[in-house]
């Protein structure tokens, strides 16, 4: 498909709820798909909830128990793969056809990991991505991804990836990513400042792709009261004010930032845009010198434990 329409929502998580986010979510995929758009990209921790001003009691040196009490609620709010939750997304997708990109929080037997998740219209869940390195205290309460989920699918829309908020600053990480020749760039996030716009349009103009970034407008109210926040505790406090956005291979941009509430944005992309682009920079082709640079990419997947049974026998 040469050009298409994509969608970025910008828009609020239930953060006690994963269930109602996914039915939120739900909700508008389909409503997407009636403005005829064909892909959609959710902000990070849709499902599951972005913690945003809480501590989890955590001194360095203590854990409070009201910070081990938060961590459990946490984790009782997050989501499992073969949840209802991933199924009333596979659903909405399946009905529409539109491809999804979902930021959730993933539990995993006792750790939590900050995930994308990928639906193909057709085929359901088709893979996920960890964020690799959680930033400041947001290593307190997630796990780090290995090299095994970073992905770039063969769609017809285009070759489809995800790299989670400030996993964008890692310079590697993004050559990986052009290297597997990824064309529709995803950056769920929950960075709302000024200077992440620039940031995307930076990635768009290295990758020569188009850079789809979407972020939450939530505000203080939609957490419980017991919610422990730095930001204070008035409901109208906004905790996240968007700022999402679609950017094109030459650093354009075609849809936001919006800082205004919940909204999603819309623009048509046309895929020649990136061979046009390329045409005088690709950073993992012409552009490259591997003659003095190279990257090494360890993609096998990190267990803590491996079953001797599960190995062959040497003869």
């Amino acid at each position: 498909m040469k050009s298409f329409k994509a969608a970025v929502a910008q828009t609020a998580s239930n953060p006690v709820d994963a269930l109602a986010s996914a039915g939120k979510a739900a909700a508008i995929i389909r409503e997407a798909a009636g403005e005829g758009a064909k892909l959609i990209v959710f902000p990070e921790a849709f499902l599951g909830g972005y913690p945003k001003g809480a501590s989890f009691g955590a001194p360095i040196g203590i854990r409070k128990p009201e910070g081990r009490e938060a961590f459990r609620d946490y984790y009782e709010r997050a989501i499992d793969l073969d949840g209802e939750e991933v199924a009333l997304i596979a659903e909405a997708t399946a009905e529409t056809g539109l491809f999804a990109v979902m930021g959730c929080i993933e539990r995993d037997g006792g750790t939590l990991y900050c995930t994308v998740l990928f639906f193909d219209g057709e085929k359901g869940l088709i893979g996920k991505h960890r964020k690799l390195m959680p930033t400041a205290g947001e290593r307190l309460i997630w796990g780090f991804g290995d090299g095994s989920t970073m992905p770039v699918f063969e769609t017809p829309l285009g070759r489809i990836g995800a790299v989670i908020c400030w996993e964008n600053y890692m310079p590697m990480l993004r050559m990986h990513m052009y290297s597997q020749g990824v064309s529709l760039y995803c950056a769920p996030t929950a960075d709302d400042r000024d200077t992440w716009l620039p940031s995307m349009q930076h990635i768009a103009l290295e990758g020569r792709c188009f850079v789809l970034s979407a972020c939450q407008h939530i505000t203080r109210g939609a957490f419980p009261d017991d919610h422990e926040c730095a930001l204070g505790d008035d409901p109208d406090t906004v905790l996240m004010r968007g700022g999402s956005a679609i950017v094109d291979p030459l650093g354009n941009v075609l849809a936001g930032p919006d800082f205004e509430g919940e909204t999603v944005l819309y623009a048509d992309i046309d895929l020649a845009a990136v061979a046009r682009g390329k045409y005088d920079f690709d950073v993992t082709g012409h552009y490259a010198r591997p003659d003095i640079f190279q990257l090494r990419v360890d993609g096998r997947p990190k267990r803590a434990v491996s079953n001797i049974s599960d190995e062959p026998l040497s003869e």
